[in-house]
């Protein structure tokens, strides 16, 4: 009896110890297969629907259409990629990870100091001897360099590139009296958005308010402020409280929206709002679902000043661990920078692609960029891209969200423009020590 006990009892431990150590579809181990023998891996996103997340769908199920080794499943994150770095920590704290992660660019150095990762080139180096130049041969040093973090790592490849442009719906301009080709500077807009509002009794603009601070970077710094200098926060300045004058007036009059993103892009999409301030990515929303006549134009300058505009997007990163894993992460990284997975990808957001050789090519997006003249202003502007400010260290999360914070406390009207801007700018440094 007493042996039988016991092999219960190790029977029982045995299951335990399986049932610990087993591991989900797309984790870390490299025992994730399907029930054909492929590798399955997990590739993290923020594509919304609006926002490219059908395109993340069709690229995802035609690479596991071809590949006879790989499977990929495809996970949407809420939130931007704030969300999914917070996903991600609670990730790596149950001891997993998926194996492609998309990473903003307000993020390079925070998720580089905080999770495991892998330099692309070290595995193209150590199982892909063919895809040695594969980097160098396809994307300008420039662009390589966005995803290079402040110890000069190249942490991950650029996927999305992005500026922010001004839709129009220029029959509610011409309604109002304007311009309908709207305004250059803005001082113009500022005088546009309260004319709408004088005119027609619909809003002006509505200036994008997602879970990052990528479209106010670009309001301040045209302005000639700066988010951060020498590692430290500095965008209580005059000009950037000017520049954030501008938007909380508006507000304040009613002239502009304040709502979250979804909501906001589709109140313009509705014909309630006249200008829509925000990326270049939701041109294929706007462009396919407004029903009256819409455009784009260049983001506006501040009088006088140079237009400064922050690279939006992501780069996509290695967090795989295994051989096995490793191997699949880059086969499918492999399959979406291909020529035409590239232009599939901006024919599906708006995004600029971020390798050579795809705007020219017959079956990249020749035809493409000659029938959708909206994506026109993005690529006119690309030679006033700046870097995305990434805050330092550990505090990167939290400081972005101290400016989210005060972005709704400033727009609501619950604190003054300048005691939300010094009082943050004070908050950050604080953390940033």
């Amino acid at each position: 009896m007493k042996k039988i006990y016991s092999l219960m009892l190790l029977l029982l431990l045995m299951v335990g110890l399986a049932a610990c150590t087993g591991e989900k579809e797309g984790s870390s181990s490299e025992a994730a297969t399907n029930s054909e023998g492929k590798t399955v891996i997990e590739y993290w996103h923020v594509n919304a629907e609006t926002q490219g997340g059908k395109t993340v769908e069709e690229l995802v199920s035609s690479f596991n259409e071809q590949s006879d080794t790989v499977e990929v499943v495809a996970k949407y994150n809420p939130d931007m990629y704030k969300g999914l770095m917070q996903n991600l920590q609670a990730e790596a704290a149950a001891g997993t990870s998926p194996a492609v992660v998309q990473v903003g660019w307000a993020f390079l150095d925070y998720f580089s100091n905080t999770f495991e990762y892998t330099e692309p080139q070290a595995i193209i180096d150590q199982y892909f001897p063919d895809d040695k130049t594969f980097l160098s041969d396809n994307f300008l040093p420039n662009i390589l360099d966005l995803a290079v973090n402040n110890e000069g790592k190249q942490v991950g490849i650029p996927y999305s590139l992005s500026t922010p442009v001004l839709y129009l719906n220029k029959d509610l301009l011409r309604e109002a009296g304007l311009d309908e080709n709207g305004p250059k500077t803005w001082e113009e807009l500022k005088t546009f958005a309260e004319t709408v509002k004088e005119k027609t009794g619909k809003y002006g603009l509505y200036i994008q308010e997602p879970a990052d601070n990528w479209a106010t970077q670009a309001l301040l710094e045209s302005n000639g402020a700066q988010m951060i200098t020498d590692g430290k926060a500095t965008f209580a300045s005059e000009e950037g409280i000017q520049a954030y004058s501008l938007w909380a007036d508006l507000v304040a009059s009613k002239s502009a929206l304040h709502i979250g993103w979804d909501q906001g892009v589709q109140s313009f999409i509705d014909g309630n709002v006249a200008m829509l301030y925000t990326t270049i990515a939701q041109r294929s929303n706007v462009q396919n679902n407004a029903k009256f006549d819409v455009a784009t134009v260049k983001s506006p300058a501040w009088e006088g000043k140079q237009v400064k505009l922050p690279a939006g997007g992501a780069m996509l990163a290695i967090t795989a661990k295994g051989e096995e894993q490793q191997k699949a992460a880059w086969e499918f990284m492999k399959y979406l920078y291909s020529v035409e997975s590239i232009a599939k990808w901006t024919e599906g957001t708006g995004y600029v692609p971020p390798r050579e050789g795809v705007a020219d090519a017959e079956n990249g997006l020749k035809q493409f960029l000659e029938e959708n003249e909206m994506m026109q202003a993005a690529i006119d502007q690309m030679d006033v891209v700046v870097p995305w400010t990434s805050f330092p260290g550990d505090a990167g999360l939290q400081a972005e969200q101290m400016l989210i914070d005060m972005r709704d406390q400033v727009l609501s009207g619950s604190i003054t423009v300048e005691e939300g801007l010094k009082q943050t700018e004070e908050q950050i440094n604080s953390i940033l020590q």
